[in-house]
Order: structure tokens, then sequence, then C-alpha cells
């Protein structure tokens, strides 16, 4: 499709072969350009002349930083990040706190929910899948292209940390896991019997992940606390990748 304001582009055309024309001005202009072609709802193939302008310019520092800033965000890597844990762990709850920005009431998933959630130029397709111990087996059907995994586990729960330290291990040694980033979040933070990250590291054996690349966060699902600077994390050592 043609760029649908080519007459409303013209007069910047013509002012930025003036050499004099101020940086601030060019700037306001196209973001006023920007705004217009999107209030309209059209899209185009065509590079407008302001782009011709900043290429041309983008030896200037100024110009370059613009252009940087100005494009940050677009063209988001897909990562496909898979999800679990045993059940009540808050993996649900975690994610739609991750994609809604509120807590929502959940009940115990008998298959799975998957969503996209964008965070720092990386749109992540996450798959949480239920941590009943009938379900557990069914897992690995969801190991094929992960390239990073989230382990949810309920950091007051003392009770059942060896089983999920058993089920976190067995699913690392499969084949279809070897190259994933391992992010533990130590959920349930605000309970008062919670274990604390480096108790929990102890407990599940994450010194032992010696060949990968593995982070623990603590967090709380309910209140948000921990999970973007999981996410910080994990797309850090996503983005190279």
């Amino acid at each position: 499709m043609q760029y649908q304001n080519v007459i409303q582009m013209q007069p910047i055309r013509h002012n930025i072969l003036n050499r004099n024309i101020e940086y601030n001005t060019i700037k306001q202009q196209f973001l006023k350009s920007i705004k217009y072609n999107k209030n309209q709802t059209k899209y185009t193939n065509t590079i407008p002349p302001i782009f011709l302008f900043i290429f041309l310019k983008k030896k200037q520092r100024k110009m370059g930083g613009f252009f940087t800033k100005l494009f940050d965000g677009w063209g988001k890597k897909e990562k496909r990040i898979l999800m679990v844990g045993l059940d009540a762990a808050g993996k649900t709850t975690i994610l739609y706190k991750l994609k809604l920005g509120e807590v929502v009431t959940t009940i115990p998933t008998i298959g799975f929910n998957v969503e996209q959630v964008d965070y720092k130029n990386i749109s992540f397709t996450v798959w949480d899948v239920g941590g009943q111990d009938k379900i557990r087996p069914l897992w690995r059907h969801y190991y094929q292209n992960t390239e990073g995994l989230i382990f949810v586990v309920d950091s007051n729960d003392t009770d059942r940390l060896e089983a999920a330290r058993d089920e976190l291990h067995k699913m690392l040694n499969e084949d279809e896991l070897r190259n994933a980033v391992v992010l533990v979040f130590a959920n349930k933070q605000d309970l008062p019997n919670a274990l604390s990250t480096s108790e929990m590291t102890e407990q599940l054996g994450l010194h032992q992940l010696r060949s990968r690349q593995w982070y623990i966060q603590a967090a709380c699902a309910t209140t948000g606390d921990g999970l973007y600077e999981g996410l910080d994390w994990l797309s850090g050592v996503l983005k190279g990748k």
C-alpha cells in the first residue's frame, strides 16, 4: 500500500534539505506524522522521505541516538517458554499477573494455558502446564523447541520440596531441554515460613546445574514482586540466542 500521508510529509521533505533546520523540529514533525498515520490506521511499505533523511544524517550522534530510541521495540524476537512446577505452586497466577497485570481467580490446571507476554523487545509464548502428579508425565510433550524453562516452586511448602527437586532434575536430563535456560521462581515469599532463595537453591540442588544457565528469583505472584526481575534475567540471556 502507498503511504497515506505523503501530502503531509511534503513540507518535511523540503525542510530537511535545509542544513540549518533544528533537530527537535524534525523530531516533532516526524512524530506528528507517525501519530497521524496511526490514527488513520493506515500502513505502508513505502519509505517516507524522513526515513531517508535519518539514514543520510545518521553519522550525527544526535540523530543516530534518536533513530535507535525511536525504533527500539520494533521487530520483537519470539521465544517459547515452558512454565511448570508442582500443583498449587502459583504458575497460573504468575502467568496472568504478567499478562493482565492483575490477580485472577484460578482453579487447578488440568491441561494447559498458553499466553503471549511481551517484555523488553521479546515476545514470550508461555505454556503453563498443570502440575498434578498424574499430569506431570505429559510435560515431556511440551519440551520441543523450548528455549526457556520457568520452574515455579512454593517456598512455603517444605514438605514437597524434594518432589519439586526430583521433577526439575528429571526434566533437565531430557535431551530436548539440553539448551534451555532455567528460571526458578521461589514463589509465595509473602508467607511467614517461606524459605529464602539461598535455602531454596540448596534444597533444589541448583548448584549441580554446572553446564546450564540458571537463576532463582524470590517472587510473590499475588503482588507481582520479583516477577519482572525474573523476566529481566530471562530476556537478557535469551536476547543473544
